[in-house]
C-alpha cells in the first residue's frame, strides 16, 4: 500500500503544511499553506482549520483549486453582511472565524474538491508582539489531524537591537526523536531563526501507527538586548519607538483588592481566589500599603483605611483571608466607590509616600443586582471618583458575566480588564496578573517627539511603566527628509524624575537599512497601522455620538487600507460549490463572545426530548419517552451526594382524539439534596422551596436569588431558574409559556444540566446515566423514508441501533425562538440507549 493511500483520511491526503513566521521588530507576519489532493473516485470535503491569537489581524485568505485561485477580499462589516445576506436567502454561506479557547481564534473553511484534483489554502495574519513578564511570546497551535509528508514551521526573528534570549518549545514533543526535528539559533545577534520539520516517522504516535502526536502548542519566547532603554527605527516615513527601562527601583504602590464573594463564587472558584490572593500576600512590598475589600450584598473591609504591609500586617491579612466565605447578591458599585474613597482619602491625608502609586484591582463572577446595578451609571460613578488619578483593573472570574461592561470600565480608567477562566489553574491566572503590575518602575510616563515633526502618533502617555513590560509608540514624519530625529521619555521614579533620551542620526540608519536584509521593508508602517487600529478600537468603547462616529471612520479608512479583519471589517471569500459559487465571511469575535470550553450537557425539553450532547464528537443522541399525563419519571439519582432529579408529565392521554399528534410535557419538577434536607418544587405557576420543614415560595414573576451554605437558587423573571449545589454540579429549568389558542396547550418546563462534574460515578437516571463517559460510533448513512432526514446504523452501549437523523431545540439561551441542536434520534423510547426500558424510571411521586 503507498504511503499517500495509506495517510489520506477518506481520501483526502494533506500532503504540505507549512507556517512560514516572520519577525521584524517586535511586529510578526505569519503565512500558513496547506495542500490537498483528492485520491478518491469521487468528489470530497476538504476542510482547512487554523488557531490564531486572538490579538492577531487577519489580512489575507486565498483558496486554489487546480490553478484557479478565488482570494478573500476585505470590506466594511456593512457591505460584507449584505453580500453575506444575499447568500444566505440562496442557502450558499459559511461563517469562518470563532473563539477558540484562551487566546486562539479559529479560522475554518471548507470546499469541495473533485476526484483526482488539488487544493491549496494559504491563510496570512500579523500581530504585534507585547512584551509581558520580560519575554515576547508567538503562540502557534499544532493540529495536523493526520501525518503530512512534508510538514514545516519556520520562524525567522530580525531584531535591531540583537536577540538576547531564544527558545521554542512544543507541548507534544516528548522524546529525543521529535526533539532532533527543532532547531534554533541565535547567537547574540540580530537574527534569530527557528525551525520544526518532522519526517513522517518523527509524525507517528507509534512506529506502526498511521496516526500523529502531533498535537497541541508550540510556543516561541524570545527577548532583545537592553544595553538601551530605549530604540528608535524609522523607514520609509514611518517611526517606532520601543521603551523599557530595566535595573529602576520599584516605586511603592498602594493596592486595594476588592473581591466579590457572592452566592455565586461558592465552591472551587472561593477556594482558589482565597489561594491565589494568598500567594499575592507573600509577594506584596514592605514598602507597600494594601487593603481588602469584599462584597456580596453588602460591602465589607478588613482595615477602615490602607495599611502598610508590615510582617505582623501581612500575617493579619492571611488570616482574614482565610475566613472569607460566600454570601448573598453583588453589590459592585458601592464596593468600587469604597476603595477609590480609601485610596483617595490616603493620598489627601499623606499617609501614604508621596512618591508612591495606586492601584485598584476588582474581581468578580457576575452581574451587579443589587444597589446601583445599571452599568452605565456604575461607569459614570468610578470615573467620577476616580478622575484620572490611577488606573482600574477588572478580572472577569468565568462567563456569567458582562465582560464588555468590566471593560469598558476598566479602559476608561487607564487599566484594563482579564478574564480569568474557570479552570485548574484560575488561582495561577490569578496570581499571574498580579506580577505583572506588582512592579511599577515609573509613573507618569510621557513620550515626546521634535514639534511639529511628526504626524498621526499613536498613545505617548501612559500611567505607569511596570517591570517586564514595554512602551510602544509609533507615528509618521512629517518630513523624510531630516538630518535627526530625537526621542525623550519622562517619567517619576521611586527616588527622582527620570528622562531617557535617544538620538537617531537618519542617514546612518538609511545605511545601517541597507545593509540589513529587512524581512518585509513596510513593516514599520503596518505596525504603525496596527497599533493605531488597535487603539482607536479601545477609544471607541467609551464614546458616544460624533466622537464614536469620527472614530469608527477612522479605524475603518485604516482596515480597509492595510487590509486588516478587525471588529468593523469582514473577509468575503468566495468559494466554488457544486457549479456555483459559496459566499463564505470571516469576522473577528471580540473576548465577550467567549463561551468557555466545550463541556457536555444533558437536557430534557418539549414533548419530552432527551438530549445527549458529546462534545468530542461534536455531535448529540436524542430520544422521546412517551408516557401518560400524571407519570413520574427519574431524571437523575445520585446515592453518593444524595441528589435526585424526578419530573412529572402532563399533557393528552393515550387514545386522545389526535392521538397521533398528542403532546406531552413537563409540567412539574423535583430537585431534592438528602444531605442538605432541602427539596424544591417548580410548576409553570410557582417554585416552592423546603428547608427542613421551613417553606418559601416564589412566582415567575419574581427575580431573586436565594443562597446558603453550598446552594444557590436564582430565578430570572419570566424565563428560567438556575441551581447550583457546590462547585460542580448546576441545573437550569426554562419556563415555556404557550399561547392558549386551545385548550390542549399547556405552560411547560424544560430541564437542562450545565454541569455534572459534581456527580459521583454512580449516578443513574434517564439523563444520569450518561453522566459517566459515554461513546457512540455511527456508520452506515443511507436516505430514510423522510429524504431530509437520513437514517444510520449506531453502536451504542454494545447494542446496534438505527437512528435517524433529525434536530431538536435548546431554550437556554433563547426561550422564545430557541436554536438548533443536531441529533441522531434513537427509535423506540431510546431503547437499547437507555440502560433497561424506559419504565424502570418511573417512580411513584415527586420526592
Amino acid at each position: 500500500m503507498g504511503k499517500a493511500v495509506l495517510e489520506a483520511v477518506d481520501g483526502i491526503e494533506v500532503y504540505s503544511t507549512k507556517v512560514n513566521c516572520k519577525v521584524t521588530s517586535r511586529f510578526a507576519h505569519n503565512v500558513v499553506t496547506t495542500r490537498a489532493v483528492n485520491h478518491a473516485n469521487t468528489a470530497k470535503e476538504v476542510s482547512f482549520d487554523v488557531e490564531l491569537p486572538k490579538t492577531a489581524f487577519i489580512t489575507n485568505f486565498t483558496l486554489t483549486i487546480d490553478g484557479v485561485t478565488y482570494p478573500g477580499n476585505v470590506k466594511e462589516k456593512e457591505v460584507a453582511k449584505k453580500q453575506y445576506e444575499k447568500a444566505v436567502s440562496q442557502g450558499k454561506t459559511a461563517g469562518l472565524v470563532k473563539a477558540s479557547g484562551r487566546k486562539l481564534e479559529k479560522f475554518t473553511v471548507s470546499v469541495n474538491v473533485a476526484a483526482g484534483s488539488k487544493v491549496t489554502f494559504e491563510l496570512t495574519y500579523e500581530e504585534l508582539l507585547k512584551r509581558h513578564k520580560g519575554k515576547y511570546e508567538m503562540y502557534l497551535k499544532v493540529q495536523p489531524k493526520q501525518l503530512v509528508k512534508h510538514f514545516e514551521i519556520t520562524v525567522d526573528i530580525f531584531e535591531p537591537q540583537g536577540i538576547s534570549t531564544l527558545d521554542a518549545e512544543a507541548s507534544f514533543i516528548t522524546n529525543d526523536l521529535l526533539g532532533s526535528a527543532l532547531t534554533k539559533s541565535f547567537s547574540g545577534k540580530k537574527v534569530g531563526h527557528v525551525s520544526f520539520k518532522p519526517s513522517l516517522d518523527q509524525q507517528r504516535s507509534c512506529p506502526t501507527c498511521t496516526d500523529s502526536l502531533l498535537k497541541g502548542d508550540f510556543i516561541i519566547t524570545y527577548d532583545v538586548n537592553r544595553e538601551s532603554p530605549a530604540n528608535v527605527q524609522i523607514v520609509n516615513g514611518y517611526f517606532v519607538h520601543f521603551f523599557a527601562p530595566q535595573g529602576l527601583p520599584v516605586v511603592p504602590k498602594s493596592v486595594v483588592f476588592v473581591i466579590d464573594v457572592s452566592g455565586s463564587m461558592h465552591g472551587r472558584k472561593m477556594e482558589q481566589t482565597k489561594d491565589a490572593l494568598l500567594k499575592i500576600l507573600e509577594d506584596v512590598k514592605q514598602d507597600d500599603y494594601l487593603n481588602f475589600i469584599l462584597f456580596s450584598g453588602d460591602v465589607t473591609t478588613w482595615k477602615d483605611s490602607l495599611v502598610p504591609a508590615t510582617p505582623e500586617n501581612i500575617q493579619e491579612a492571611r488570616k482574614f483571608v482565610m475566613d472569607i466565605h460566600d454570601q448573598g447578591m453583588t453589590n459592585i458599585n458601592d464596593a468600587l466607590l469604597r476603595g477609590i474613597s480609601m485610596l483617595n482619602k490616603a493620598r489627601e491625608e499623606h499617609t501614604v509616600p508621596e512618591r508612591s502609586t495606586s492601584i485598584i484591582i476588582m474581581l468578580t463572577d457576575g452581574d451587579a443586582n443589587v444597589g446601583e446595578s445599571r452599568p452605565e451609571k456604575i461607569q459614570e460613578n468610578v470615573r467620577n471618583a476616580i478622575g484620572g488619578k490611577f488606573p482600574l483593573y477588572n478580572l472577569g472570574f468565568g462567563n456569567n458575566l458582562n465582560y464588555n461592561f468590566l471593560e469598558n470600565m476598566a479602559l476608561e480608567n487607564h487599566g484594563l480588564a482579564r478574564r480569568i477562566y474557570e479552570d485548574s489553574d484560575a488561582s495561577l491566572q490569578l496570581q499571574g496578573f498580579y506580577e505583572e503590575v506588582a512592579n511599577p518602575l515609573l509613573t507618569g510616563v510621557e513620550a515626546e517627539y521634535p514639534q511639529n515633526a511628526i504626524l498621526d502618533l499613536t498613545q505617548n502617555s501612559y500611567q505607569h511603566f511596570y517591570d517586564g513590560s514595554e512602551i510602544v509608540v509609533a507615528g509618521r514624519l512629517a518630513e523624510e527628509d531630516m538630518n535627526s530625529f530625537k526621542a525623550a521619555v519622562k517619567g517619576h521614579g521611586a527616588i527622582n524624575d527620570l528622562t531617557f533620551t535617544e538620538e537617531v542620526d537618519m542617514k546612518e540608519m538609511e545605511k545601517a537599512l541597507q545593509e540589513q536584509d529587512y524581512i518585509f521593508g513596510d513593516y514599520i508602517e503596518r505596525l504603525w497601522a496596527y497599533l493605531t487600529i488597535e487603539q482607536l478600537l479601545e477609544k471607541r468603547k467609551n464614546a458616544w455620538g460624533e466622537e464614536k462616529e469620527n472614530l469608527t471612520a477612522q479605524a475603518l479608512e485604516l482596515s480597509l487600507k492595510y487590509h486588516f479583519v478587525t471588529p468593523l471589517t469582514s473577509m468575503v471569500v468566495t468559494k466554488p460549490e457544486d457549479n456555483e459559487n459559496q459566499t463564505a465571511i470571516a469576522n473577528k469575535p471580540g473576548e465577550a463572545s467567549y463561551q468557555g470550553p466545550k463541556t457536555p450537557y444533558y437536557y430534557v425539553d418539549g414533548d419530552p426530548h432527551f438530549i445527549i450532547q458529546i462534545p468530542e464528537k461534536d455531535d448529540a443522541i436524542c430520544f422521546n419517552i412517551d408516557e401518560d399525563p400524571g407519570t413520574v419519571l427519574r431524571l437523575i439519582q445520585d446515592p453518593v451526594t444524595g441528589l435526585t432529579v424526578n419530573g412529572q408529565i402532563i399533557g393528552e392521554k393515550r387514545g386522545s382524539s389526535d392521538s397521533q399528534n398528542r403532546r406531552t410535557y413537563f409540567g412539574k419538577l423535583g430537585i431534592a439534596s438528602a444531605q442538605m434536607d432541602f427539596r424544591i418544587e417548580v410548576t409553570p405557576e410557582n417554585i416552592t422551596l423546603w428547608n427542613g420543614d421551613s417553606l418559601s415560595t416564589f412566582s415567575w414573576l419574581d427575580t431573586v436569588m436565594v443562597t446558603q451554605d453550598g446552594l444557590s437558587v436564582m430565578i430570572n423573571r419570566k424565563k428560567s431558574m438556575v441551581v447550583s449545589f457546590g462547585d460542580g454540579v448546576a441545573f437550569v429549568v426554562v419556563l415555556h409559556q404557550v399561547w392558549k389558542k386551545e385548550p390542549a396547550h399547556h405552560d411547560f418546563l424544560g430541564f437542562y444540566v450545565v454541569d455534572s462534574r459534581g456527580m459521583s460515578a454512580q449516578t443513574h437516571g434517564l439523563l444520569g446515566q450518561f453522566f459517566h463517559p459515554f461513546d457512540f460510533q455511527v456508520s452506515d448513512v443511507h436516505p430514510g423514508s423522510d429524504p431530509t432526514k437520513p437514517d444510520a446504523t449506531m453502536v451504542v452501549k454494545n447494542h446496534q441501533l438505527t437512528v435517524t437523523r433529525g434536530s431538536q431545540k435548546d431554550y437556554r439561551k433563547d426561550i422564545s425562538v430557541g436554536r438548533n441542536v443536531a441529533c441522531w434520534f434513537v427509535h423506540n423510547n431510546g431503547q437499547g440507549l437507555i440502560d433497561g426500558i424506559h419504565r424502570d424510571y418511573i417512580v411513584p411521586n415527586l420526592f
